[in-house]
């Protein structure tokens, strides 16, 4: 029972962080219809920016709050000068656009942060006896992770389903030409749900420096297994990212036990075997967006 404790907890943080960046990795492509390859990237400078705002604040919650926020206003500036100018040209070219974009942003890393692997530390607010869970082992700091993913998950789900500005998104998500006849601006839609998307990676970034180390290029991995998990999930689903995330994570946590050397195999696997039973994802028909 402890190392089923142990296990799912880090399987649930590794679940929470995936889905902060597939969240907004699949809500662009639902509105879009394009896969952000630089997505990864967005994850890296909100880790990096936090890193910086949390040495000169030394609050960590100000310096997530500014790692998101930071995202959010250079996701806004990466749609209106880069992508909204390949939105009808070939997959080719979008992804050219993109790489080019990544590997900038890992030699600007390299350039103002360094070369060298970063880390933040845990900040003071956590460093707090760890909870016995049944045996296992829980640090205070993966309750906050797990939690502060869920509110946003909830916030998200809310605002996307109850929310105007939801029915907006998901109107030109479904019928861009339709929603463009009726007045709606949606080239404003497009940018706004690019600073939602770079908000999401820039928490996930800020959330994550704590427990992860930052080096140039690091945005690479998460996004081949969020790009994973919104395979898994259906493409353009938000709430099937988040079970994707969460499966994705267990199965880190657990294969790391059984199958220590085929941990990454694991992931391909489980996306293989969704992919041959239902092709469309989790949730790719039935919830969109």
């Amino acid at each position: 029972m402890s190392c089923i404790v142990t296990q799912t907890s880090a399987g649930l943080i590794v679940g929470a962080l995936l889905f902060l960046v597939a969240g907004g990795l699949t809500l662009i492509f639902g509105v879009l219809k394009i896969v952000n390859f630089a997505h990864g990237s967005l994850y890296m400078l909100g880790a990096y920016l936090a890193l910086s705002a949390f040495r000169l604040t030394d609050n960590f919650f100000i310096a997530v709050i500014i790692a998101g926020l930071g995202v959010a206003l250079f996701g806004v500036l990466f749609e209106r000068f880069l992508m909204r100018r390949v939105y009808n040209a070939d997959v080719l070219m979008q992804l050219l656009v993109c790489y080019a974009v990544v590997l900038i942003m890992d030699d600007a890393v390299k350039i103002i942060w360094g070369a060298e692997f970063q880390s933040m530390g845990m900040p003071t607010e956590f460093q707090l006896a760890p909870l016995f869970i049944a045996g296992g082992v829980v640090p205070v700091f993966y309750l906050f992770l797990i939690s502060a993913a869920g509110v946003i998950a909830v916030a998200l789900w809310y605002v996307l389903t109850r929310t105007r500005m939801g029915k907006i998104v998901r109107a030109a998500a479904h019928n861009p030409s339709m929603t463009s006849v009726l007045g709606l601006n949606t080239s404003l839609i497009y940018a706004g749900v690019f600073a939602i998307g770079g908000l999401l990676a820039g928490l996930a970034g800020g959330l994550a420096a704590p427990v992860r180390s930052m080096s140039s290029g690091m945005g690479f991995s998460i996004l081949i297994e969020s790009f994973i998990v919104t395979v898994i999930g259906g493409m353009g689903s938000v709430m099937g990212a988040l079970v994707g995330a969460l499966l994705i994570g267990l199965v880190r946590s657990f294969g790391s036990i059984g199958f220590p050397l085929f941990v990454e195999g694991l992931m391909f696997l489980a996306m293989v075997l969704i992919l041959v039973f239902k092709p469309s994802g989790l949730l790719g028909k039935e919830t969109r967006i």
